[in-house]
């Protein structure tokens, strides 16, 4: 039982960390800056304190959940740490609170700066930076008049006869605490404007730094909100077909875990997320409301409410702290699904080789070689072949044609193309495959007897229409996800060569006519447009002029001259 170092695969961004045991049990809860650095450190041939190589010993795993920030990453330590209790951070545990802003439930409510604001008051926070949040409540007294805790309103501050105007000037706050600051910072702008224009630097200075106090305090709302009653929020990412979906758990107000599920993902994120759902309340009871990223159906709606023995609401939030709480899902699971994509994507390509190679008769389809073609009007006859090994391209062994005899169909072009590639082929790949369908599948299969040695590699042919496979020896075959490696690789060849065929064609229409008698390459073509002062001396001059061109002899203007008057 020990964490294995070479499991670990971290991303290099704020959060906290988990040392578990294989029973789940949370052995130490730590945060950083940088997980991936941070958590490497506890592998270092001398450790920094003394029970760390306990901790590694003791521990199987390493799970971590990805903040916005190292500040909401000591908040969430902290919560995390009282919820589970973990035996190596006993020196965390009787650490000092995090301090709240809060409004009283006076008739005239008072604002407070508070590591205890009373019960039934409006908290926000806790705020991981205190001078931040205590310069935050001086200015909002100092901009709206609002009374502190001995019922005091700011000194020098006028009353407004208006009864109505302190509750007008506590919404104001409440506001900007919810995240709204664009009235204070206005007018703390403004201030430091007026101070600069005054040439009151240090004055200016003072607002400047005022500002950035208040949007730090304001920003740190991600952890922790009073929204984030008995809440999951369901995050999800995809690569390929592999899926991660990750639960973040939030009760009386804080985040105080995250659950992953990864798994197939076959392309409908609902059908996802439901999976992931019935799996994961199946044993435990549903909160009240579950934030999701895209509508379920109504049967597990209404399973989530049987199971819970309540209503449960479940809802996709495009605003507000719960849309940044479910946005803070999303970027764990992107995160997972990155680092397991990493480690099994080797291992998914494979498995669609295989899956394939079974589907046709093979052993294996660790070589495969896909052709195509293609044209315009017999303009620039190109073709190309892409080459994939273990289900994954490979690039470098991709490789371009043009058509140097006067074919001009299909047929004819790539049996021409594959006879060239014979000639330079060291080994043999598992399968050679053909854009196209029953008809190319029989001329290349013609052109190759005698050629090579029988049974040299299988040959077949994939034709676009209902995806369908044609092998010598069985039945035409419509293909499904077992043949998914076949439809990437024939996919793979399509771009490749229409890619070829775009350049060929742009290089085509910049090409000089000229350049198409045989001989005459730039330096010449440079000499007769000097001499003849452009293209249409040349096309009327006749041979004995050509002649008195440096470079141009006899054959060539004679081969000029056929060129404009065949």
């Amino acid at each position: 039982m020990t964490v294995d170092r070479g499991s670990l695969d971290l991303p290099n961004k704020p959060g906290v960390y988990l040392f578990r045991r294989s029973d789940e049990g949370v052995m130490y809860v730590g945060k950083a800056t940088d997980l991936e650095s941070r958590v490497s450190s506890y592998f270092s041939s001398n450790p920094d304190r003394d029970m760390i190589p306990r901790l590694v010993s003791e521990s199987d795993r390493v799970d971590f959940i990805v903040t916005k920030s190292p500040s909401e990453a000591l908040i969430l330590e902290r919560q995390l740490i009282r919820k589970h209790k973990p035996k190596f951070n006993s020196l965390l545990k009787d650490d000092k609170s995090f301090p709240f802003i809060a409004l009283t439930s006076h008739d005239l409510p008072r604002i407070l700066y508070s590591r205890h604001p009373p019960k039934d008051s409006r908290r926000w926070g806790p705020f991981s930076d205190a001078g931040a949040a205590k310069k935050v409540v001086e200015l909002l007294r100092r901009f709206f008049g609002i009374r502190d805790n001995r019922n005091n309103l700011p000194f020098g501050y006028i009353e407004s006869d208006d009864p109505d105007d302190y509750q007008r000037r506590v919404k104001a706050v409440m506001s900007i605490l919810d995240g709204d600051a664009g009235l204070l910072i206005r007018g703390l702008q403004d201030e430091m404007d007026e101070h600069s224009s005054n040439l009151r630097y240090e004055a200016a200075a003072r607002s400047r730094n005022l500002i950035a106090s208040v949007n730090e305090t304001i920003s740190q709302k991600a952890i922790h909100s009073r929204f984030y009653q008995d809440c999951d929020a369901i995050g999800f990412a995809s690569t390929g077909d592999t899926g991660m979906v990750t639960i973040l758990h939030a009760k009386e107000g804080v985040v105080e875990g995250q659950t992953e599920y990864p798994l197939i993902h076959r392309g409908d994120v609902s059908e996802s997320v439901s999976c992931v759902l019935v799996e994961h309340y199946s044993n435990r009871k549903p909160p009240k409301r579950i934030l999701v990223p895209s509508t379920v159906g109504e049967s597990v709606v209404s399973w989530l409410k049987e199971v819970r023995g309540s209503s449960v609401e479940v809802r996709t939030p495009k605003r507000g702290d719960l849309a940044e709480l479910r946005g803070m899902a999303d970027k764990n699971a992107e995160i997972l699904v990155r680092r397991s994509w990493t480690k099994g994507s080797g291992n998914l390509e494979q498995k669609a080789a295989d899956d394939a190679a079974r589907l046709i008769g093979l052993d294996t389809l660790n070589h495969l070689v896909c052709f195509d073609m293609a044209q315009l009007q017999g303009v620039e006859r190109v073709g190309a072949s892409v080459v994939f090994r273990n289900g994954r391209p490979s690039k470098k062994e991709y490789r371009t044609y043009r058509v140097k005899t006067d074919a001009n169909d299909d047929l004819r072009m790539m049996s021409e193309v594959i006879e060239r590639w014979l000639k330079h082929q060291d080994e043999w790949p598992d399968l050679l495959l053909l854009d196209g369908g029953e008809t190319h599948l029989s001329t290349i299969s013609k052109m190759l007897e005698g050629k090579i040695p029988r049974e040299s590699f299988k040959l077949a042919s994939l034709a676009k229409r209902e995806e369908t496979l044609h092998v010598h020896g069985m039945d035409p075959l419509v293909l499904d996800r077992r043949g998914r490696v076949l439809i990437h690789s024939r996919d793979e060849a399509h771009r490749f060569v229409n890619q070829y065929h775009r350049k060929r064609r742009t290089k085509g229409a910049l090409r000089d006519p000229l350049e198409d008698i045989d001989g005459l390459g730039a330096k010449k073509i440079q000499s007769l447009l000097r001499h003849f002062g452009g293209r249409s001396g040349i096309e009327h001059a006749s041979v004995a002029d050509l002649r008195r061109v440096p470079g141009i002899g006899g054959s060539m203007a004679e081969r000029i001259r056929e060129h404009f008057h065949r």
